[in-house]
């Protein structure tokens, strides 16, 4: 398999399930768009591009400072690698306050550098929010981040990529993705039921379970195809109730391996992730796809 860039490190990110997901898509189907309104990492954009799957992307995400990330990565991707290397060079010389500080600068003011920064260096890849919306997670002191130069070429190569036909949305879901028509493709990604709220969130802004349902169900009545990757479990601990059938969506069980949280807590257990599939996109979902390092597990219709 080709390893495809993947400049911004984030728990949770596709990557790894990025062909299973797209594998439910009918053989040589195309689209006009791709849209990706929770776009994290992009880990779905990315290998859509790589597999020429539309002709043209949109990520968007409320996070400023995340989209200017994937702004600067489409059109200068060169200074986002030197104001990275900057950041990150500065870490070598400095004493154990060097991330705490860069930490309260991005706090205090923003900074595409500094996101990336942060979640290169902070535990796990897994970002942390307090209640204000102040990144709170910790660096993880066993590692320094993604090298510089590993750094540049993922930037310059998700730039290759998606330079030219893809456009970086600062707004919310439904704004991002308001113009998806029946040509289209929308993969959506929120916050799972069950991770947000706390007092650490997992996102930087949560969801509410019934406006994206009514969102979902605005997409079926414009004939807009769409998948969504919204609930699961991890072990014995279930995330969510199921979708509502009145959506006459296909529900997949995709395992995506053993879940760094739980390992950050001491356990070991497999995350087991839903993926609905809507019925505009296809009829028919039939779980046989063994992609590399994920197993389709079950197919249950939830179709009314």
């Amino acid at each position: 398999m080709i390893k495809l860039p993947h400049p911004i490190p984030y728990q949770g990110s596709k990557r790894l399930l990025a062909s299973a997901i797209l594998g439910v898509v009918p053989p040589k189907r195309r689209f006009k768009r791709l849209y990706e309104p929770f776009a994290g990492a992009a880990a779905i954009t990315i290998a859509a591009a790589n597999r020429n799957l539309a002709n043209t992307f949109v990520v968007g995400d409320t996070l400023t400072p995340l989209i200017e990330i994937w702004s600067s990565i489409l059109t200068d991707p060169g200074v986002l690698a030197e104001s990275y290397a900057t950041i990150w060079n500065g870490q070598q010389d400095s004493n154990t306050k060097y991330y705490s500080r860069v930490r309260e600068e991005f706090n205090a003011s923003g900074g595409a550098a500094r996101l990336l920064y942060l979640l290169a260096r902070c535990v796990k890849n897994s970002p942390r929010w307090n209640r204000s919306g102040a990144f709170n997670q910790s660096e993880d002191k066993r590692r320094l981040g993604m090298h510089p130069l590993k750094m540049r070429r993922e930037i310059e190569g998700a730039h290759h990529l998606l330079a030219g036909k893809t456009k970086a949305v600062i707004g919310d879901f439904e704004m991002t993705m308001a113009d998806a028509g029946e040509d289209d493709l929308v993969y959506l990604d929120p916050p799972w039921q069950g991770t947000s709220g706390t007092r650490d969130q997992r996102y930087h802004q949560g969801l509410e379970r019934d406006r994206l349902i009514l969102a979902l169900d605005n997409l079926n009545h414009r004939g807009v195809p769409w998948m969504l990757s919204y609930d699961g479990r991890c072990g014995e601990k279930n995330y969510g109730e199921p979708l509502p059938a009145m959506l006459q969506a296909h529900r997949l069980e995709l395992e995506a391996g053993r879940s760094s949280q739980a390992t950050l807590n001491g356990v070991n257990a497999t995350t087991v992730e839903s993926l609905y599939v809507s019925s505009s996109l296809t009829t028919t979902v039939v779980a046989r796809h063994k992609p590399e390092q994920v197993n389709f597990l079950t197919c249950l219709d939830v179709a009314g």
